[in-house]
């Protein structure tokens, strides 16, 4: 595709760069340039590269006017060069990089530095692309580089040297000479410590390239430790960038040192890289030994050392410290996994013994915890989430339990048991480790199981928590082990609180009964995430122990006591996430124990000498906080429910008290006694920190309760405390003296580098907001990074700016507070309690704040800006910070309460003009300061308060924020000011800010192109935000911003190495393109579609963003996907797709994270919108790879997405392809597998199994070994076969169901679906044989789609077989382990299900053949008639909720097979046995389930579920799910057996225990008595239609099957033998009949159909006693009222909605209606029945009426009208005149509505007429001979049939009509001439001339051939008709005189030339059939006839008959041929 010539160059119009937009068509130029040289045809480019050569040097150059070549402008240049060179000559390139060395070499002219830059930046370009071939030039251009390095001082031309030599060394490294290199060397090692950082990234880069070509020198030790030290050394000054950089050169230079080279033994051999993987650091292989020795040059551990013994030295500051944890991680990453699954041992080894127990590390509380996190951050985030495999991850866990959990307690002499702080470590990385395996393999559980609990006794505080915390994590993901866990711990606690009181018990007994109630409140709080594992009378004892202890408590001294208080209310507080079914019966007595641990303060407590121990105080305080955490867990788990406002008053009392205590004991003054330090935590909590603990707990409590029953005054009170807490100048917790020092000798520098783990009491809410614009917070990654960085490197980076770490030991009560996500348990880590204090009070703030009226704000906030601005804080700088940031925060946190839940209310409270003057220049003296976290808070304080006040404030903030900046020259100040400009924007939104729009957008403008970063960073970014607010209001400033952001992207300021020396090593941390990225984002979002509109605008959108992407940094490249994204959204067709597919493919490979994760987002994208196209691009190469991306690392989300909805577009055009990608997962093993069945030692075969071919051979397992796949991805893979079986199976394609029928359509088989079954059924066993539970519940699913998809599929092979027949035994085999020993209670109910599917799916019929899998199903049922716990197959004893829910289970499943078996009837021969049992068992479950419904204690012994009383509670949560998922099912059973007369089911109702002949039951049909069951069953059926009719808009996917089994349950409870009178009683008659109405006015027609077939069942059983009279309110007139209404409503004429459903069902609702209208009228035997004929024809002729819509609801219920004029009349003359009229009144009506049609069309007046024509045919043929219909009508009925007849144009109308005279003449003639009705004769009389009418006009069309298949249809009934009217004449002359009119008529439709041989034939048939009846009489006739219509009879019959007897005469011919040729009627 050659291009236009002119389009390559177009010679760069100079005249073009000397205006305003120079910059913008100088890019657009190089932009369009690049794109026609790639795609020029070669000659074309040949003979312009001269001048384009010329043009790209003249633009590094720059002579005016060309505009400085900044970076977006030289990178182009260097990748057109590239291009040029590669596909023109490369003759000239010599030239070109001689003329840029010139420019670079030039020292002597000063101002060139940006030419320079360029020059260097194409240089290093060119030499990156060609570099090998022109080596000449590398030692010049070294020497030039270094010589620039010292000569400069510009940071961007020092860098962009440094990377030209780079790029020249990665290509041409061979070029420089050794003593070149050992000059860049010393250099670059001075470079990493040079002041400016870009130089030090440079340098760092530039080592990498030095030590990583192939033939690269091996860098000496000496080398290697000089590099490691000199970077430790930057890393104090270092910001984030470079840090990066620093570490990716230390991970590449220790990776060096393990790459074994050749030690020269004999004779020196060079060895290239060895691979990592078979490093063991040990003695050299013996292979080797012989010729060299190959060995790496550092073992793994001395290599580590390298960095370690930098940690550990005295002098490294915290800051190095943490970036050394950075070094590790980029060492380990460049290791890979293999290097560290290898090493891991020795890994693990390292940093616990040579960092976290160096001296360094246990310094301070501070130090211990940074470690921790940064430790925890290697093991876990990095190591264990992305780098070990499965395999990996259990080998990890046995190795540090090996190594470390076993070893404590120390039982041999010598031994050594590990610290405290290495075991706490190691705990927390085992509880991730288990999260990530899922259910632990039996090995795994057997390094665990006893160390964990054995820990729990630790004497340290932490480890025992954390112990506590590993152990939860263990029963969660393994929870058969819940059990015993449990009466373990619980055990070991009883027994610690028996040695509690005995003088001799140990010296530790204290701490190990903590840690033991500590382990078993952990498990406790593991409950109700599983509740089947656990019986319930656990949680009982547990509590019975808790209240036991507190009343023992008071007998005891201070130190037993206050042990037995914190486990009494350890215990209860895990007790209390139980939830409200087991708090609900113990809550009075827990209110009586909180009143009594937290009673009102006595005068002791007030007077300052109560005379107190400290150990006493100490023990008042721990009681109180105790008891407060109970009531705490108990508002956290239960306050929707229990909270009344008597509960939340008395509540409310204990915590004032509690308030008022701590309040007292402040007052008091009370210090310790000597003031020792905080020590480590519980061994030496102060007083004070105990104080604080007890008053966090009461905030919380407060802040759990809500505020709606706090008074006003204590609602001051709070907000006093909390305000002198957080903010007062007395609130420092430090020594003032040590403060004051510090302050006065500037030793202070800032609040966030201080390591006493307090800073001053500052809060430990982080909420700065770098504003990522239009980002949704994804909670798992932690939020989302400003720089889209690593979340590794975004956890180690974020370690420096906590002065405070969170721990779980703080507070014990987060074990249980653990949320669940999709990663599993995140552990709540919340900060110590002098912290966590200041963080619960700032919370209570700002809820309480908003609450407040105007006056009570006022006061508060002048109290908490006084205490800001206080004296005494001047002596205090670190304090002073902290108060600042703290009322900052607490303002910014109470504004956004206000703004989002209480805005009207605080509109006039915090919007106030009193409070925003107050506010105003507090939060702009916040604003102005250069903290980001005061930035961050005013900035958005500023935008909500603006949202809440009136415009004044608005403006005057604009115009005071205006002044800042013109007069304030503080770049931090300035940058405060743009973020308020934004944020402000943002919160008061578009419309109100609107008109402040331009002044905004200018002042941000301007400070954009400040060149100090962290200016133009702020100012940016409140552009973007302020973008996406004004959305389609900025469309004005689209083209001048993205003018400015093109002129940003050339300055040399904004670069992120470029600027001033201070800025430059600024811009790390605040480089501007990310944010530019951002605003083109939302730039593109303001344009929107429009965005097609303006080529100028896309094509530079486009450049911009195509710029962006070719970035390295991550960060921007990230932020360009995104606007490749949106920019695919608006404009598809001008982006190439292919391409950017396969730019994001290629970042699915970096092992850069946040590429992968943006790019798998951008593919999410454009799989949504086009799965087929991305099919043919990406094809399935891109789904392996997503699925391999899956099983490398599972923590990368957003790939199952991709995955599912391609799945979801394209499987049903290719299922097969699909399942093959799920089955190679599905081959491999997962790690967990491998190791349980190592462990069985054996393969456990089955001989069903081995149908499945699945045994490996010998040989086969050594080498299945290799192949495993995580088990999270076979669980995806398993997801993605169910939905490709509901897709399939949904989709209608009954090719893929049915090969038999895709055979004969002539469809290729390949790929179909069912073509896959054997192999889905393998998958599915090998899924059941698996080791963790979620893979075998997922089997079992998919296992049941096979069945009920291909449950009716044809056998190809075999006529009349199913094609599962073949598969039963792998069936049965996939289904067996389900019930092995060690499965779970959903798996056993989950495969419970699956057994009864296969038995009533119809594959096997015989009940002999279904072998193994019925008898699974009868043992079940066979267990679950005896009450007590359940053991199926070979599981143990499951406890009682298991038990029930398998109870419930199995019954459904049976109620399947009964309910199935109206439709399959093998199955009423398997579920006959056992019928006795199931009627009782599904009776006593449904009445179990009614009991938990009610709450009620109603549980008798005999119920089907044991339950024990005082827990029963608890278990019906749990089980509620499960039988409301049942219950429809099992109902619908009772109603099928019910139908069917069942006597056991009867039995069952009346209560009779199971008995093979159940005793008759009383009275049979005439009780009265309901049984003994029937109003529970009636309860539940009326309860779930009154719900569901309530909520009819809902899903009909669930509730449609409950109420259809309530309604026909119902249809036999209302009998009298199941009801007796029950339902008749008034009260009960009202509501279920109301309820009746209700359904009829709200359900769809299927719904009706039933609710009608019930109420006429009730209305006939319960009315016999009074058979004559219709009263009002009897059954029967409600049954009818009801059918009226449901027939009003089915046609839209109606005046209500009309009834919705499919048409059979309102066809069917009609007959059923009438019917029952016709079934109430025969029951009565009075006159009353013609009463309710009448208003049934009434609504009937409401239908005839209808002229609303097309359907034809009429035809189908004629039937319906048959039977309501079929009703006999009673004899009396009333009756009989009633009868009359009703009939007159109809026939008229019916003859009327045609009437009205004429001289209309339409297909719904066609209908219309139709319908009427035949509705009084019907009535004509149906009245019995009493009624008289007077002459005019009848003739009138006629003459209308005649006139529908002839008319030409209606072809429908004139076949009915046709129709409807054959009918009328066949009535007339079938019965005996003499007794027909004188009204069907006359009918017949009128209507015969209009018939041979009808002939005589049909001939002439018949003879040309053009006669309608509608013609030939009435013909054919006209010929009928004429039958049937000459064979009721009798006598032949009679016959003659027929014939006379017949015959000629026929004739009119032969003729001799060939006719439409449909119509000749049926003619001549009828003329045969006349000759073979009446010979005699068609003699004669045809004698009569004239001469030529005789002929032409004569030779038709001849030519039909076949001329086989042409000489005899026409008549008697005719006559003797007649009868053989009859039959030809038949063809």
């Amino acid at each position: 595709m050659e291009p236009e010539s002119p389009a390559m160059i177009e010679d760069l119009l100079e005249s073009e760069l000397s205006g305003e937009n120079k910059e913008v068509y100088l890019f657009q130029w190089l932009s369009s340039t690049e794109h026609t040289l790639s795609l020029a045809s070669v000659e074309h480019l040949k003979s312009k590269q001269a001048d384009v050569e010329g043009t790209l040097s003249k633009i590094i150059s720059a002579p005016d006017p060309y505009p400085t070549p900044g970076r977006a402008i030289r990178n182009i240049v260097g990748r057109c060069l590239i291009t040029l060179y590669t596909r023109g000559e490369t003759r000239s390139l010599f030239d070109t990089l001689q003329a840029f060395l010139r420019i670079v070499g030039d020292f002597k002219t000063a101002d060139r530095e940006s030419n320079k830059i360029a020059a260097f930046s194409c240089i290093g370009d060119v030499m990156g692309a060609f570099g090998s071939q022109f080596m000449s030039f590398v030692s010049e251009i070294v020497i030039i580089v270094l010589k620039t390095m010292k000569s400069s001082t510009s940071p961007l031309l020092r860098f962009h040297a440094l990377m030209a030599l780079e790029k020249s060394l990665r290509t041409a490294k061979r070029a420089v000479t050794d003593a070149a290199s050992k000059d860049i060397i010393k250099q670059m090692k001075s470079g990493i410590s040079d002041k400016c950082l870009p130089v030090q990234r440079a340098a760092a880069d530039v080592l990498v390239a030095v030590y990583s070509s192939s033939d690269a020198s091996v860098p000496s030790l000496n080398d290697v430790e000089s590099i490691v030290t000199a970077c430790v050394k930057s890393l104090d000054g270092a910001d984030q960038a470079t840090r990066h950089s620093l570490s990716q050169l230390v991970g590449h230079i220790l990776s060096l040192t393990q790459v074994e080279r050749a030690i020269p033994v004999p004779e020196p051999v060079q060895k290239g890289k060895k691979d990592t993987e078979s490093l063991d650091g040990g003695p050299p292989s013996p292979t080797h030994a012989a010729g060299e020795l190959m060995k790496p040059m550092l073992t793994p551990g001395e290599m580590l050392l390298q960095l370690s013994n930098h940690y550990n030295k005295l002098a490294t500051s915290r800051k190095s410290r943490v970036g050394i944890f950075d070094f590790y991680a980029a060492l380990f990453t460049k290791l890979g996994a293999s290097f560290v699954e290898t090493n891991y041992a020795l890994i693990v080894v390292h940093l616990l013994s040579e960092i976290a127990s160096g001296p360094r590390s246990s310094a301070t509380r501070y130090d211990i915890l940074l470690v921790r996190t940064s430790v925890g951050i290697l093991l876990r985030d990095l190591i264990g989430v992305r780098m070990l495999s499965e395999q990996g991850q259990i080998g990890a866990i046995q190795e540090l339990s090996k190594t470390y959990l076993k070893r404590w307690p120390a039982m041999m002499p010598g031994q050594v048991a590990p610290s405290s702080a290495v075991l706490t470590i190691v705990l927390r990385e085992v509880a991730g480790l288990l999260q990530q395996l899922g259910n632990a393999p039996p090995p795994v559980q057997d390094a665990l199981a006893e160390p964990l609990v054995t820990l729990l006794a630790h004497p340290s505080h932490t480890t025992r928590v954390t112990a506590a915390w590993a152990l939860r994590c263990f029963c969660f993901s393994t929870p058969l082990r819940l059990p015993k866990a449990i009466l373990i711990v619980m055990e070991l606690l009883q027994r610690d609180l028996t040695s509690l009181l005995s003088p001799a018990s140990p010296s530790d007994i204290n701490s190990r009964t903590l840690g033991h109630a500590y382990g078993l409140a952990a498990l406790v709080s593991v409950i109700p995430e599983r509740p089947l594992y656990v019986s319930y009378d656990v949680s009982a004892k547990a509590f019975d122990m808790a209240t036991q202890l507190l009343k023992r408590a008071g007998e005891h001294d201070v130190k037993i006591a206050g042990t037995e208080v914190e486990v009494a209310w350890t215990l209860i507080a895990s007790l209390m996430s139980l939830g409200p079914n087991f708090v609900r019966p113990h809550l009075p007595q827990l209110l009586v124990l909180w009143r009594n641990a937290l009673p009102k303060p006595t005068s002791k407590d007030t007077a300052s000498s109560a005379g107190r121990s400290i150990s006493e105080w100490m023990f008042l305080l721990h009681l109180r906080e105790s008891a407060l955490g109970a009531i705490l867990c108990f508002l956290q788990h239960n306050s929707e429910t229990l909270i009344t406002l008597d509960v939340a008053r008395r509540i409310a009392s204990v915590l004032g008290n509690a308030l008022l205590f701590a309040n007292n004991f402040i007052a008091q003054n009370i210090e310790d006694p000597m003031e020792a330090q905080p020590q480590v935590v519980h061994k030496g909590l102060n007083v004070r920190a105990r104080e604080a603990l007890l008053r966090r707990r009461v905030y919380q409590c407060f802040s759990a309760l809500g505020f709606s029953s706090i008074t006003e005054s204590t609602q001051s009170t709070l907000l006093q405390s909390v305000v002198s807490l957080f903010a007062s100048p007395d609130g420092y917790a430090g020594s003032s003296v040590q403060a004051a020092i510090a302050s006065s000798s500037g030793i202070f520098t800032s609040i966030w580098q201080s390591v006493d783990g307090y800073a001053y009491g500052v809060t430990f809410n982080d909420i700065i907001d770098y504003g990522n614009v239009g980002v949704e917070d994804d909670p798992t990654q932690g939020g989302h990074d400003y720089l889209n960085r690593d979340t590794v490197e975004v956890s180690i980076d974020n370690l420096l700016r906590k002065p405070i770490i969170g721990a779980c030991e703080h507070d014990p009560l987060s074990l249980f507070r653990a949320n669940l996500s999709d990663a599993g348990y995140q552990l709540y880590e919340p900060p110590p309690p002098v912290s966590a204090v200041v963080d619960a009070a700032i919370d209570l703030f700002a809820q309480l704040l908003p609450l407040q009226d105007v006056a009570s704000t006022t006061r508060i906030i002048t109290q908490l800006l006084e205490f800001v601005k206080s004296p005494k804080l001047e002596k205090n700088a670190g304090r002073k910070a902290a108060v600042f940031i703290n009322a900052a925060t607490a303002l910014m946190l109470a504004l956004r309460i206000a703004t989002s839940s209480h805005f009207r209310q605080a509109r006039e409270t915090l919007g106030s003009s009193q409070v925003t003057s107050l506010l105003g220049p507090f939060l702009r003296d916040a604003l102005v300061d250069g903290d980001p976290t005061l930035r961050s808070a005013s900035s958005e304080s500023i935008g909500r308060l603006a949202s809440l006040s009136g415009t004044t404030f608005l403006t005057s903030q604009i115009k005071d924020l205006v002044d800042q900046v013109v007069n304030n020259r503080d770049p931090y100040g300035r940058a405060g000011c743009a973020l308020a400009f934004g944020a402000i924007y943002t919160h008061v939104g578009g419309l109100a800010a609107g008109p402040l729009l331009k002044t905004t957008v200018n002042v941000l403008m301007s400070l954009s192109n400040d060149p100090h970063p962290i200016v133009h960073f702020w100012a940016l970014n409140a552009l973007a935000r302020v973008i996406n607010a004004a959305s389609l209001g900025y469309a004005p400033f689209v083209s001048s911003t993205l003018g400015m952001l093109l002129k940003i992207y050339v300055l040399e300021s904004h670069e992120r190495e470029g600027g001033t020396l201070s800025n430059a090593n600024l811009s790390g941390d605040y480089p501007a393109y990310p944010v530019v990225c951002q605003i083109i984002d939302a730039v593109i979002t303001v344009l929107g579609p429009d965005i097609q509109e303006s080529p100028r605008t896309r094509t530079l959108v486009l450049n911009l963003v195509h710029e962006f992407s070719l970035e390295n940094d991550e960060g921007i490249c990230v932020e360009a996907i995104k606007c490749i994204q949106h920019f695919l959204m608006f404009a598809p067709e001008h982006v190439n797709i292919p391409d950017v597919v396969n730019q994001f493919r290629s970042h699915l490979s970096s092992f850069r994270r946040p590429l992968k994760l943006a790019s798998i987002n951008a593919l999410y994208q454009l799989v949504q919108k086009d799965a087929l196209s991305m099919s043919k691009l990406g094809g399935d190469r891109l789904v392996e790879d997503l699925f391999g991306m899956l099983d490398d690392d599972s923590s990368v989300q957003g790939v199952r997405n991709v995955i599912s909805s391609w799945l979801q577009q394209t499987v049903i055009h290719n299922p097969s392809a699909w399942i093959d990608l799920c089955q190679r997962i599905m081959s491999r093993t997962t790690a967990s597998q491998q190791v349980a069945d190592a462990a069985k030692g054996q393969n456990l075969h089955d001989d069903e199994g081995e149908s499945l071919n699945l045994g490996a051979t010998a040989e086969g397992s050594k080498d299945r070994t290799h192949l495993t796949s995580r088990w999270r991805t076979q669980l995806f893979a398993l997801q993605c076969l169910h939905r490709i079986c509901t897709i399939v199976g949904s989709s209608g394609r009954r090719e893929h169901i049915d090969i038999v029928f895709a055979r004969a359509g002539g469809l290729p088989t390949k790929g179909l679906l069912v073509t896959r079954v054997p192999d889905l059924i393998r998958m599915a066993f090998t899924a059941s044989t698996a080791y963790v539970t979620e893979i075998r519940l997922e089997g079992l699913i998919v296992l049941r789609d096979v069945i009920e998809i291909f449950s009716s599929a044809p056998d190809p092979a075999y006529d009349d077989a199913l094609l599962l027949e073949q598969h039963q035994a792998p069936i049965t085999a996939a289904l067996t382990p389900a019930f092995s020993s060690d499965s779970t209670p959903e798996i056993l109910a989950s495969a419970v299900q699956a057994c009864a599917i296969f038995v009533g799916c119809g594959v096997v019929k015989d009940i002999g053949r279904m072998g193994r899998i019925l008898k699974l199903l009868t043992v079940a049922l066979e267990q679950s008639k005896d009450s007590g716990m359940l053991s199926l197959g070979e599981t143990g004893e499951l406890s009682p909720n298991a038990s029930a829910m398998l109870r419930i289970s199995t019954l459904s499943a049976w109620a399947q097979l009964e309910v199935a078996s109206a439709q399959q009837v093998y199955l009423v021969n398997v579920v006959k046995p056992y019928r006795p049992t199931l009627a009782s068992l599904w009776i006593a479950s449904l009445r179990d389930y009614a009991s938990i419904r009610i709450d009620s204690e109603f549980l008798n012994d005999s119920a089907s579920v044991a339950l024990d009383s005082s827990y029963s509670n608890l278990g019906k949560e749990v089980l509620l799910p499960y039988y409301a998922n049942a219950w429809p099912t099992i109902l619908q059973a009772v109603a099928t057996a019910m139908h069917a007369n069942d006597p056991h089911m009867l039995a069952a109702m009346d209560g009779q225990e199971a008995s093979v002949s159940p005793a008759p039951s009383q009275g049979g049909p005439t009780r009265t008595e309901p049984t003994a069951f029937f109003f529970i069953l009636f309860g539940l059926v009326y309860e779930a239609l009154a719900t569901a009719s309530a909520d009819s808009t809902t899903d009909t996917s669930t509730r449609r099957p409950a109420m259809v089994a309530a309604l026909q349950a119902l249809r036999c409870l209302v009998k009298p033998e199941f009801s007796g009178n029950a339902i008749l009683e008034p009260a009960i008659f009202e509501e279920f009949i109301d309820l009746c109405y209700r359904l009829a006015m709200t359900e769809v027609a299927s719904m009706q159909v039933q609710l009608v077939e019930m109420l006429t069942t009730f209305a006939q059983s319960h009315d016999k006693s009074t058979a004559d009279a219709l009263s009002l309110g009897s059954p029967r007139a409600h049954c009818l009222r009801i059918c009226s209404h449901i027939l009003r409503h089915t046609t839209s004429s109606s005046r209500g909605p009309i009834i919705q459903g499919d048409l059979v069902d309102r066809i069917k609702m009609i007959n059923t209606c009438f019917s029952a209208f016709s079934s109430i009228a025969l029951s009565i035997n009075s006159v009353q029945r013609e009463d309710v004929r009448s208003v049934a024809i009434l609504l009937y002729t409401e239908l005839l009426k209808d002229e609303s819509s097309e359907i034809d609801l009429v035809g189908p219920t004629l039937p319906a009208l048959k039977a309501l004029l079929n009703l006999p009349a009673l004899p009396s003359q009333d009756a009989q005149d009633k009868y009359n009229r009703v009939v007159h009144g109809l026939i008229s009506s019916c003859l009327l509505n045609i009437d009205g049609m004429s001289g209309r069309e339409g297909p719904v007046i066609t209908k219309k007429i139709k319908n009427n024509l035949l509705a009084s045919v019907l009535i004509l043929t149906v009245l019995p001979p009493s009624i008289k219909l007077g002459q005019p009508v009848i003739e009138h009925c006629c003459f209308l049939i005649s006139q529908k007849l002839l008319d030409a144009n209606q072809s429908e109308l004139s076949l009915t009509a046709a129709h409807c005279a054959k009918t009328l003449i066949v009535s007339s003639s079938s019965i005996k001439p003499a007794t027909a009705p004188v009204l069907l004769r006359e009918c017949g009389k009128r209507l015969l001339p209009s018939l041979i009418e009808y002939i005589a006009h049909v001939a002439p069309q018949v003879h040309e051939n053009t006669v309608r298949e509608h013609q030939v249809a009435a013909l054919g009934e006209i010929w009928k008709a004429f039958s049937a009217f000459f064979g009721s004449v009798a006598g032949d002359e009679q016959r003659t005189r027929v014939l006379g009119v017949l015959l000629p008529s026929v004739t009119l439709l032969l003729s001799d030339n060939t006719p439409t041989p449909a119509v000749s034939a049926q003619a001549v048939a009828q003329l045969l059939s006349y000759a073979s009846t009446a010979p005699i009489a068609f003699k004669e006739a045809a004698g009569r006839m004239d001469v030529g219509a005789r002929e032409r009879l004569e030779r038709s019959v001849r030519r039909v008959v076949g001329g086989a007897q042409g000489g005899a005469s026409g008549g008697v011919g005719g006559a003797g041929a007649g009868k053989p040729q009859i039959s030809l009627r038949s063809f």
